[in-house]
């Protein structure tokens, strides 16, 4: 079994969302690391003090040249240990809760996690895995292309593209679709036999996380000098495109 960090970003530790974190720890067995942000009190605020700096603040030149933070220093080990990461959140107000936008300002360090030379197809995060488990309160047919709320998918790409950053694989996400408590009587039901089967699942998708589909993107080589696309590159996302 490979070593997996499960990372919970949700406030609520009675949520659906903080179970199915649960589920993917105990499907992990004892190669499993859980990490509740809120419930450890995670501060998502990068800032000077942290690194006892009272004035003008360089993050990546703090991050590389400083002793890291005490709340910091084991999250970072975290991803160093993991060789697959398993995010669960709720997606608010078309993205992921701040809290975990916050992991990445503090987390991904410049210097450990990324540098100049190791980022994108050079990251020092290769060969790692990561999948996004997220909840939605609207329907699949609202969350898709399409959809009125926006393809969750194309949401997702600004957290996917942070970690693509320092060289992860970005596997294909799990949504649970239409997750809120506006809901009574048969409809209530419903969705508790359908969040159900979604924990129930939950051993079948981590075994599998090492096979399950990666999404693609550009290649380095895909750009010129100038970090532009080629035109003879894939256009593989809306937003690197000619």
């Amino acid at each position: 079994m490979a070593r997996v960090l499960v990372i919970l970003a949700h406030p609520g530790p009675t949520s659906f969302c903080a179970a199915w974190a649960r589920a993917s720890v105990e499907a992990a067995g004892g190669m499993a690391r859980y990490r509740d942000l809120y419930g450890i009190g995670f501060d998502p605020a990068e800032r000077g003090t942290f690194y006892g700096i009272d004035g003008p603040f360089d993050p990546l030149k703090a991050q590389e040249g400083l002793p890291l933070p005490g709340d910091v220093a084991p999250l970072v080990a975290d991803v160093e240990w993991a060789e697959q990461i398993v995010f669960h959140f709720p997606m608010w107000w078309f993205g992921p809760p701040a809290i975990l936008k916050g992991w990445l300002d503090r987390v991904l360090v410049h210097g450990r996690l990324h540098d100049v030379d190791r980022r994108f197809d050079t990251g020092s995060c290769r060969g790692k895995r990561v999948m996004f488990c997220v909840t939605t309160g609207a329907t699949a047919i609202e969350c898709g292309a399409g959809g009125k709320e926006g393809d969750a998918r194309l949401l997702l790409w600004p957290l996917a593209y942070a970690l693509r950053y320092c060289g992860f694989d970005i596997c294909e996400p799990v949504f649970a679709h239409g997750v809120h408590g506006y809901v009574e009587g048969t409809e209530k039901a419903a969705l508790e036999a359908r969040l159900a089967s979604v924990l129930a699942d939950q051993p079948r998708v981590i075994a599998g996380l090492a096979d399950r589909p990666v999404w693609r993107f550009n290649a380095d080589c895909d750009f010129d000098s100038d970090g532009r696309i080629k035109p003879t590159a894939p256009v593989l996302w809306p937003f690197i495109a000619r």
